[in-house]
């Protein structure tokens, strides 16, 4: 089944307004010179650049999402954000249960579950990560672990139209290291079936996958024909347009 891949920025704790702006105003234009891209670009800058990066996508086919949201529409909760506050923002995306937020902030799958039930009654996408350690990895734990954190992190309510799945593994993060492709299609299709059991053959067959760790427009061809694999989740190569827009173009956009 044909699905639209989807290339996503994760900009994560970088980016004053000044630079921040520059690397939105780049990627704007470069998308707006590809006419009608084959792919769906999103990008993820900190809470604090959301306002200023949407006014400089402006005519540009880039959606804006964020980091994180909290369950709550809103109350007594210091330093967090609410998924309406960022739908008044112009988000149309919210990143969660990125192994960042499991390994720094404690969270669990219930709780990513909770965010996801919140931010799509606010009518937010969400990209829900998975992905597993070094440890878990070596253990040969891999898919048991992404299992378990799809069935309990993803809501029972949730669709291809709602929600995106980003495999993560956990010890590729910004290290250079990668799995193979066999690892990732294992993986993705793996997923694939736990989503099908989850939730129904014909939300999993449209719902996307996308693969991060590492990628970087050098292997972006490779895992991104991958039959199982719908688009990247991209952290420190989005911080550079023409490394953002290299892989975009590397997996046919």
């Amino acid at each position: 089944m044909a699905r639209k891949k989807l290339i996503a920025g994760n900009w994560k704790m970088n980016g004053l307004t000044a630079d921040g702006t520059a690397l939105a105003k780049g990627i704007a234009a470069e998308v707006k010179a590809l006419g009608k891209p084959q792919c769906e670009f999103l990008v993820c800058p900190p809470f604090t650049l959301l306002a200023a990066v949407k006014k400089a996508l402006r005519g540009a086919r880039v959606a804006l999402g964020a980091q994180d949201c909290h369950f709550d529409a809103k109350g007594a909760h210091t330093g967090d954000v609410s998924p309406l506050m960022l739908t008044d923002l112009g988000c149309a995306y919210v990143i969660l249960g990125h192994s960042e937020r499991r390994a720094d902030h404690g969270e669990s799958n219930e709780l990513v579950c909770k965010k996801a039930e919140a931010a799509h009654q606010a009518g937010l996408k969400t990209v829900i990560c998975i992905g597993e350690t070094l440890e878990q990895r070596d253990a040969g734990q891999t898919i048991d672990v992404c299992s378990k954190q799809i069935l309990g992190s993803v809501p029972e309510t949730a669709t291809a139209a709602d929600t995106v799945i980003a495999y993560e593994p956990v010890w590729a993060i910004g290290t250079g290291k990668t799995p193979t492709a066999q690892d990732v299609e294992d993986v993705h299709a793996a997923v694939r079936k736990v989503l099908a059991k989850k939730l129904g053959r014909a939300n999993a067959n449209k719902m996307r996958i996308l693969y991060g760790g590492s990628v970087k427009p050098s292997n972006a061809k490779e895992f991104l024909s991958l039959p199982d694999v719908d688009g990247a989740l991209i952290g420190g190569a989005s911080l550079k347009v023409e490394d953002f827009m290299a892989i975009a173009k590397n997996s046919g956009c």
